[in-house]
């Protein structure tokens, strides 16, 4: 296997064009540089440079090697990065969990930001709601989520507001009786089928008045009212998204209403730098 710094030699005499030039860039002496691409020719069995001209030039074998040689040092930069930050402290892995009221541009953003200082660091998205949500951050599934606020948090839950909200409005099918209603009243409401939030650990999260049918997430319950089978409270950005065509937002005296976003982490499963930055560019 050839070594790294042979391997820095040669890709720096080829950018170059140069065995002097290459040996100024890498602080070192001609000889050693020259003598670094020899034994690389000698290990390899090619002949990657032709030097019958005072200035060296790729041969045809050493421009096929210099795209490989040049993706092994990139690897082996990569390689050393990481382990770098690992020895540091950084996490190997990132959870974050999210609830489907909270869709922003600032979190687009800051993913973005986020790739680009932690290239190596594997990201982890979940979707869950209130008690679910937490029950992830709780016991260290997940390590940042973003929930709809609560009024109270368990104790060992650490809850910090970001910027921005959440509208939620109430939708049906275009094709359900109440979507013919200029205004609908509670009672015209309770005459329907709700469809409703409810989490997999705590079943009677929402209460409903009459018939109802609940499931676990915002995009199934927004899957159902499509179907026509009632109404149901749902993030305004979800059916801009993915179902603005065939749900009818209904008029409600009380509604839409703005839901506040909390950003959350466990007090007893610490943040690592990657977590720790990402949370406090949600908050700042």
């Amino acid at each position: 296997m050839p070594s790294s710094d042979a391997l820095q030699a040669f890709v720096q005499a080829a950018s170059y064009g140069s065995f002097s030039a290459a040996a100024r860039k890498l602080g070192k002496s001609q000889s050693t540089i020259s003598a670094a691409i020899a034994n690389l020719e000698a290990d390899l069995g090619l002949i990657l440079f032709d030097r019958s001209s005072r200035k060296p030039s790729l041969t045809e074998h050493g421009r096929v090697m210099l795209r490989s040689a040049e993706v092994v040092l990139a690897a082996n930069n990569r390689l050393e990065r990481a382990a770098h930050e690992l020895a540091q402290g950084l996490e190997s892995k990132l959870t974050v969990v999210l609830s489907d009221t909270y869709q922003s541009d600032r979190f687009e953003l800051a993913l973005s930001e986020f790739q680009q200082r932690y290239p190596d660091l594997e990201l982890e998205c979940l979707i869950a709601e209130c008690e679910d949500l937490l029950a992830f951050v709780q016991q260290g599934r997940a390590q940042l989520g973003f929930v709809e606020a609560q009024a109270v948090y368990p104790p060992e839950i650490s809850a910090c507001a970001v910027a921005e909200g959440s509208d939620m409005a109430l939708y049906v099918a275009a094709s359900h009786p109440l979507a013919a209603l200029a205004n609908v009243s509670s009672d015209a409401l309770h005459e329907h089928r709700e469809l409703r939030l409810a989490t997999v650990l705590n079943s009677a999260s929402s209460s409903a008045r009459g018939r109802s049918w609940s499931a676990p997430s915002y995009l199934m319950l927004m899957e159902m009212a499509e179907q026509g089978f009632g109404w149901a409270p749902i993030p305004r950005w979800l059916v801009g998204r993915y179902g603005s065509g065939s749900l009818c937002e209904l008029k409600v005296h009380g509604w839409p209403r703005q839901i506040m976003v909390d950003a959350v982490s466990s007090k007893f499963h610490a943040l690592g730098p990657a977590g720790s930055w990402l949370f406090d560019k949600m908050t700042e």
